[in-house]
């Protein structure tokens, strides 16, 4: 144990070292593009540079092979524990092996309540059940819901798409057993941020088409990832470097999710990674064409990409609508429940929200959408901490919960 805390020291002690040579050598190592607009951006940028020391303690600690860079970052995201909350009764449980936290209200109901499946996000590789603690007591508070918190095995460890597997498996038993906890199973909702947002459009287009099972009542997708084909859309191009979710970030993430090699980053941010007839196909539903031109400002179209066929090959999950849910077809989007959309200005994945958004509305879905000036990737993660979060975290709750409401 002492050697542990010897090996930790010393990590400590590089980091310093390291921060003090990035410092010395490059004077914006701590200047993230912080647009003047976005949310409280001094208290952004403090965030962002807790962050960034976060990263560089990860890859030091990786590197010395004292433990791996995700899981740094999962401790430490994992948020601060809760306080008893007397409104709920909270257990954890496991549906068909998925393990899940189920949030029931106290108080009695006069009659079934409407049932939450909520869907963390995290890029597949972080966040959990307990990071996502206040949003969920949240949700069952202030909508009177039986929340069901997803708490779906983290890749590398458990690959893809094992999570989007146990998100459906989990919302799938939820629906059968619903009466069980006393809802109501006409009026289950499942919710979603970020890839949980993917996740969560995954699984409705699946139980969308199923006809054994009760019906969905609605999704909300709070700034879904949607697509990876195209990465020079116009939201690309304005939040290429805003925090926490960078462009290139964004693909890193995903190769990591994948399990692939992080040397096709770049050939996959220009596009190389798709074929012409792919391209051809999909650019009726991905398009920046398709993105209302008060969204456009200052877009440059792209120089038309070198297609790589091995790198094409390398990354054929990115093709499926399991993970791009914007590839689903015609016939598996009619089938969708009422959705509620959620995006942000300063977000890279803005224009995924915009162009599912305009999917659903062709198909004939009813789209609740909600835009919010101030907000960016990852303002959902701080709600429910006082002074240290963010007004537009609250605005984003307080739209997904009066949508649930209604429902």
């Amino acid at each position: 144990m002492e050697s542990y805390y010897i090996l930790v020291l010393i990590a400590g002690i590089l980091v310093a070292f390291v921060l003090l040579v990035l410092i010395a050598t490059d004077h914006n190592f701590f200047m993230g593009e912080i647009p003047p607009d976005v949310d409280q951006p001094a208290k952004l940028r403090l965030y962002l540079h807790m962050y960034t020391l976060m990263e560089v303690l990860a890859k030091i600690l990786n590197h010395l092979c004292m433990m791996k860079e995700h899981t740094l970052i999962r401790l430490i995201t994992d948020g601060l524990p809760a306080c008893w909350d007397s409104q709920l009764s909270i257990k954890d449980l496991h549906f068909d092996g998925v393990p899940i936290r189920i949030y029931l209200p106290r108080r009695p109901s006069a009659s079934k309540r409407r049932g939450v499946v909520f869907i963390h996000g995290g890029c597949g590789i972080f966040g959990s059940i307990s990071s996502y603690e206040r949003i969920c007591r949240y949700i069952a508070r202030k909508s009177d819901s039986v929340v069901v918190s997803v708490g779906y095995h983290l890749a590398p460890e458990h690959k893809y798409p094992a999570q989007t597997l146990e998100c459906l498996t989990a919302t799938e038993h939820f629906l059968k057993t619903a009466e069980t906890y006393g809802v109501d199973p006409a009026r289950i909702i499942v919710c979603g941020d970020s890839v949980g947002g993917t996740f969560t459009a995954s699984v409705c287009q699946v139980l969308g088409q199923r006809t054994d099972i009760p019906k969905l009542r609605a999704q909300v997708l709070i700034y879904p990832f949607l697509q990876a084909l195209n990465f020079n859309l116009p939201s690309h191009q304005k939040n290429a470097a805003v925090g926490f979710l960078t462009r290139e970030r964004t693909v890193h993430f995903i190769l990591k999710y994948l399990n692939k090699d992080c040397s096709l980053k770049e050939p996959i941010l220009a596009g190389s990674h798709v074929p012409e007839n792919i391209n051809l196909k999909y650019r009726k539903w991905i398009n920046p064409d398709l993105i209302p031109d008060v969204f456009k400002l200052g877009y440059k179209p792209p120089l038309p990409a070198l297609f790589l066929p091995q790198v094409h090959e390398e990354v054929q999950e990115m093709f499926e609508p399991w993970f791009s849910p914007l590839l689903a077809e015609d016939a598996v989007i009619c089938g969708l429940p009422d959705t509620c959309i959620v995006t942000c200005e300063h977000d890279v994945l803005r224009d995924e929200g915009l162009l599912y958004k305009k999917r659903l509305e062709d198909n004939n879905v009813h789209v609740t959408w909600h835009h919010v000036e101030k907000g960016f990737h990852s303002a959902l993660g701080f709600f429910g901490y006082g002074i240290f979060s963010f007004p537009s975290s609250s605005t984003m709750m307080k739209h997904a919960v009066d949508f649930i409401k209604g429902y």
